[in-house]
């Protein structure tokens, strides 16, 4: 068959998951993951038992030369991140150029993406945006990460660790102003989803009071 599929997962609400993903989880001849943990919460859930191999940050490039091996020896395959839609963001880009290189079909499955999510829900007006991800852990790389990203005169999306938040809005507060319009996509798809809509200098108060923690997607409307 020589397929690779990308299947799109849940971010947080396994009813998420659509028809076609259980349909070709169920039908693959194994399945790739990130975490071991995660795939096998999520593959319980739906009552699919499979093969599982682990495709991560640490084993990428060695991980996909054997699963490819694999798939042109005649089995299908299907890729899933932790949540959400793979190679975004996530290890698995490496093996679908392996696959698209050696003429095997590469077949993405929509599904969640906390991104547009938080787009869509945001309030701001959609015709451009520039997706920039996930900045420098460290503050004063970071910092100048902002400064180039200032000049971008049109929604910034930032993606970042849960306790790195206040960090980050403390940074948007001092290059970009404690004015400007951000939203906070807190939690999304999970029972305490919300979308925090205000000023930097706001957000900052609300996450420091609420003391937040939690998987978000970061908008600055930077227009």
């Amino acid at each position: 068959m020589r397929k690779l599929y990308l299947v799109s997962t849940p971010i947080g609400n396994y009813e998420d998951i659509s028809l076609r993903a259980i349909n070709i989880l169920s039908s693959v001849n194994f399945i790739i993951c990130e975490e071991f943990k995660e795939a096998r919460r999520l593959l319980s859930n739906l009552k699919i038992e499979k093969t599982l191999f682990s495709l991560n940050e640490h084993n990428e490039k060695e991980s996909s030369e054997e699963l490819l091996q694999k798939i042109l020896a005649g089995e299908t395959a299907a890729l899933i991140s932790d949540g959400g839609t793979p190679v975004f963001s996530d290890p698995g880009n490496y093996l679908v150029n392996l696959c698209i290189n050696n003429n095997v079909e590469v077949i993405p499955i929509a599904g969640a993406n906390s991104l547009m999510l938080a787009l869509i829900g945001s309030g701001f007006g959609l015709k451009n945006f520039y997706y920039s991800g996930w900045l420098s852990p460290k503050k004063e790389i970071r910092q100048k990460e902002m400064y180039k990203l200032k000049k971008k005169k049109e929604l910034i999306i930032l993606m970042e660790t849960p306790y790195r938040l206040k960090a980050l809005l403390s940074d948007v507060v001092k290059i970009f102003g404690g004015k400007t319009r951000c939203v906070i996509a807190f939690q999304l798809t999970m029972s305490d989803e919300k979308y925090y809509r205000g000023s930097a200098e706001e957000l900052l108060k609300i996450a420091e009071e609420k003391k937040l923690k939690g998987e978000f997607v970061f908008i600055i409307n930077n227009k």
